[in-house]
């Protein structure tokens, strides 16, 4: 998906909307544990329920790799899914990557190609030859042919780490150099040698606040992957107030808050109903 048909639909919801399906077996409701299986139960249930009122969705790798082979194939039945009956979702495989080039290259492989999401989130510490393998296009070849189809015609997204909601994310992310420049500045800023707005997004942790300002100084038009809103308590109204642009340039992402806001059988309901006064809020901040 490109910047913009992300826009366009964003513009027809009313809406920029991201559930995260951060999907624990610990967490899934009783019921869905006899079925064969329960992690691609629960994300269908949650994804029908929820697809009105968001534009994207975020799976976060760690809750499908901890399950092993079952999870990481639940992962995939899940994007195959979203692909074949929401092609207006923007996929976002929240998987952190981020190594020396080969290695990098081979992720981009994996994830744009063998699984084929709109977006990946990257770390940025080990550089320009560490990110830019996520940002060519087309991907080489796989070797073995078949099985992948490389995102064919797709627009693909590295969604760099910029500045997180951690607590720890004072430990590096806010220090500043002699020149008074904070380092996730100075990420933003290098950044933008080797992406642009079509092709790269930052993370922003909504419990930032008043930072966004300074963001917007770095990056005045990317778009922004925010989480913290909702479990984490980040305001939506303050992220608005100082991150919005004329495009809204804003993805928010609620993970915990909507898709385990019930754990009846009633589950899908309650979180459909989370997600739409989230949506209804959003709707009001656009406007």
């Amino acid at each position: 998906m490109n910047r913009q048909e992300l826009v366009a639909n964003i513009r027809r919801k009313q809406s920029f909307l991201c559930v995260g399906l951060d999907t624990d077996m610990e967490k899934l409701p009783r019921h869905l544990l006899s079925e064969a299986d329960p992690i691609f139960a629960f994300n269908k249930a949650i994804i029908d329920a929820t697809a009105p009122y968001c534009v994207a969705f975020k799976p976060n790798l760690a809750f499908y790799e901890a399950a092993g082979v079952k999870g990481l194939m639940a992962f995939e039945k899940t994007v195959k899914y979203l692909r074949q009956k929401y092609p207006d979702q923007f996929i976002i495989a929240d998987a952190k990557r981020g190594d020396i080039g080969n290695t990098s290259k081979m992720y981009a492989r994996t994830f744009f190609g063998e699984y084929d999401v709109d977006a990946l989130t990257v770390a940025p510490y080990m550089g320009e030859d560490s990110v830019t393998p996520f940002l060519r296009s087309p991907l080489p070849a796989p070797p073995l042919g078949e099985g992948c189809n490389l995102g064919e015609g797709r627009n693909h997204w590295v969604i760099l780490l910029a500045l997180t909601s951690n607590k720890g994310s004072m430990d590096f992310q806010l220090t500043e150099d002699k020149q008074g420049e904070r380092l996730f500045e100075k990420v933003i800023r290098k950044s933008r040698e080797w992406g642009n707005d079509e092709n790269m997004m930052y993370v922003v942790g909504a419990t930032r606040g008043e930072l966004f300002r300074d963001i917007r100084k770095a990056a005045p038009n990317a778009f922004l992957l925010v989480p913290g809103i909702g479990a984490q308590g980040g305001s939506l109204e303050e992220v608005c107030r100082y991150g919005m642009t004329e495009d809204c340039g804003l993805l928010v992402n609620s993970s915990r808050a909507i898709i385990y806001a019930g754990a009846s059988e009633r589950f899908a309901e309650v979180a459909a109903e989370k997600a739409r006064e989230v949506a209804e809020q959003m709707k009001g901040l656009l406007r």
